[in-house]
């Protein structure tokens, strides 16, 4: 039993560190379950128990064997996970060993450092910003205060990098600072329609990666660890919500200024121009694989087209049902390419830019602000609007798992 025990621990032990870093990664948990149990014959396990959460992995490796628990640590890069992924499939395919799988994993993913400066990657929130706000509301005053706010949040996530434990602090901050600076600017007549401004300046910061996995492990069955992340998402877009109502407060902003208008029409080409700028402060903040960079704005062009061609017909709820939708199946077609990315690296960047706080919190904060006669249409509104989203990316995880194996890991 000892000499057993001697043998099979190195191998609990790779797959504890390849399932906690695949959580960290943004992985969900059924797949996250589904490949470490492909893997457990490829490092000589026979069977092996694994129930993996947000926050943490349990895995056994048969009946009477002690239980191994590991906390969930510090988010990885888009880039460490992608080359986190590529161990896997090696270990998979038996092309790599136990130890150097080990070594592998310490030193080219926890080990390497990012590929620019931390300052570099908390810059990438101003073309995002910048590049929303010419999707929403394309003034030229709007775009500077847009440009300044989206400053004002890279200053944000640079003290949050600095000081984690501020991190709980990050969502009513940000969007109060922000919120307060363009609603002052409304207030002197500089800009107008301030919420479309507030909404894009911030979209970076709310939970969509979060809203992405959830949905995915709900679509796959994982009823608990689904619901806790959309229900710490929802927590997240409130705090967000209190942090513009706080503002709103202080700077004495009524209702009518809150309003969902977009006074300034935007153009085919300002649309075009604000896809491309948000795209490359999301390739910057998330620091995507390089080689993953045109099915990554492959499939952010293609739900952006999708998004504005059907919502300007039919609305911002089919818009978006049509956005997530396209960003879904054209993901999985790029997934199923050789060397093509796991379907959530192309469609979390398109989701973010689909569904940035546009439909979700803007409605929202017109639920907060609006009048008695129209509390009921704007709940009505964002309701319809979250629920059309959030079924295409079901419909897409669910068409993911589908195409894909068992034991292979597709969001």
């Amino acid at each position: 039993m000892h000499e057993a025990s001697e043998k099979t621990v190195p191998a609990q032990e790779l797959l504890v560190t390849i399932g906690t870093g695949l959580l960290a990664g943004g992985i969900s948990s059924v797949d996250v379950e589904d490949a470490l149990t492909g893997l457990a014959p490829a490092v000589g396990l026979k069977s092996i128990n694994v129930a993996a959460l947000p926050k943490g992995l349990f895995l056994t490796i048969g009946p009477g064997s002690p239980t191994r628990f590991e906390r969930i640590g510090p988010d990885l890069r888009f880039d460490q996970t992608a080359k986190l992924l590529d161990i896997v499939d090696a270990v998979r395919s038996r092309r790599l060993g136990i130890d150097a799988a080990r070594h592998m994993i310490e030193a080219e993913v926890y080990g390497t450092p990012p590929r620019w400066p931390g300052w570099v990657t908390c810059l990438g929130a101003v073309p995002v910003g910048v590049g929303l706000c010419l999707l929403l509301e394309p003034g030229l005053v709007n775009l500077a205060f847009a440009a300044l706010g989206s400053l004002i949040v890279a200053g944000v996530l640079a003290v949050n990098a600095r000081h984690p434990s501020l991190g709980p602090l990050l969502p009513v901050a940000s969007s109060f600072i922000v919120a307060v600076l363009i609603l002052i600017g409304f207030r002197l007549d500089w800009l107008d329609s301030p919420l479309r401004t507030i909404v894009a300046t911030l979209a970076l910061l709310l939970p969509g990666s979060a809203v992405v996995t959830g949905l995915t492990e709900i679509s796959a069955g994982a009823l608990s660890a689904g619901s806790s992340r959309l229900v710490s998402a929802t927590v997240q877009l409130a705090m967000f919500i209190a942090g513009v109502a706080g503002a709103a407060v202080v700077t004495g902003t009524g209702a009518e200024a809150l309003a969902n208008s977009q006074l300034t029409s935007s153009t085919w080409w300002l649309s075009a121009l604000g896809v491309a700028a948000a795209t490359l402060g999301l390739i910057i903040y998330l620091h995507t694989p390089l080689e993953h960079t045109v099915p990554i704005v492959l499939t952010i062009a293609a739900a952006a087209l999708a998004q504005l061609g059907i919502g300007a017909e039919f609305g911002a709820a089919i818009g978006g049902l049509a956005g997530a939708l396209t960003a879904s199946v054209v993901a999985v077609v790029l997934s199923r390419l050789p060397k093509g990315p796991i379907w959530r690296i192309s469609f979390v960047p398109a989701f973010l830019v689909v569904a940035p706080g546009s439909f979700g919190l803007l409605n929202a904060s017109q639920i907060e602000f609006g009048d008695g006669a129209g509390v009921a249409g704007s709940m009505l509104a964002a309701a319809t609007t979250f629920f059309t989203i959030a079924i295409g990316t079901v419909i897409g995880a669910a068409i993911a798992h589908t195409v894909e194996p068992k034991d292979e890991i597709v969001a």
